[in-house]
């Protein structure tokens, strides 16, 4: 599927389905035990992300791929990035607006849309947490082959690693009517995954992987 299709159909799910079950995950409200492995997941491989990137960040000009509520954009921000913040949908970037403290809003620019857009511009850094796991290596190659050019310094970024808890949650979702499908994932194997990124003209880098019950996530790094 391609990479447009595929972003047509992640901004129905998001936008028609998911909203406010990722705005309560995102928060600090009570959620169940196996959604707290998740949020607990997503709080270290953001961490993770974090610990790419320099702790003083003053000046850089940051995208955030795939914002969704908004946490990494803030956690930028407080480091002195100046932070562009895209997400497909429209609803979780009002969510972003609404919890980003106030003193860090002239560090953040949101717009909601597709988060690889020429349009946004060139930047330092890009940090894009969960949010190309509904595509292909082929197509994270290529869209990630149109954004070296624009990036000077590293792009950090997570995939749904090949593992056997993760196929067979793969293989379920597929059992779903289609027009009651969350956007599947598709699992990789990050070390085919970044020979296939060593044809760029960047350094590929593994960051590590993150497993907390339902949540497994693996990151790695491309350094222009």
């Amino acid at each position: 599927m391609t990479y447009n299709r595929t972003l047509t159909r992640v901004e129905d799910y998001f936008d028609r389905t998911a909203t406010q079950t990722w705005a309560r995950l995102t928060s600090d409200a009570p959620v169940s035990r196996i959604r707290a492995t998740v949020r607990a997941g997503r709080d270290e491989m953001r961490a993770m992300l974090l610990g790419s990137l320099p702790a003083d960040l003053t000046g850089a000009r940051v995208l955030d791929a795939g914002c969704g509520a908004g946490q990494m954009t803030a956690e930028l921000a407080a480091r002195g990035a100046d932070v562009v913040a895209v997400d497909i949908s429209p609803s979780l970037i009002d969510i972003a607006k609404t919890r980003l403290p106030d003193h860090l809003r002239p560090r953040v620019s949101f717009a909601s849309g597709d988060m690889l857009d020429p349009a946004h511009g060139h930047f330092d850094h890009v940090v894009a947490m969960d949010s190309l796991i509904y595509y292909t290596d082929t197509t994270i190659a290529e869209e990630l082959g149109r954004l070296v050019p624009r990036v000077m310094q590293s792009i950090a970024f997570t995939v749904a690693p090949r593992t056997t808890l993760l196929m067979a949650m793969w293989r379920a979702g597929k059992l779903f009517p289609r027009s009651d499908r969350a956007p599947v994932m598709v699992p990789h194997c990050p070390e085919k995954l970044a020979s296939m990124l060593s044809a760029l003209p960047a350094e590929v880098r593994d960051l590590g992987r993150v497993h907390s019950g339902f949540y497994i996530s693996h990151a790695l790094e491309v350094r222009p």
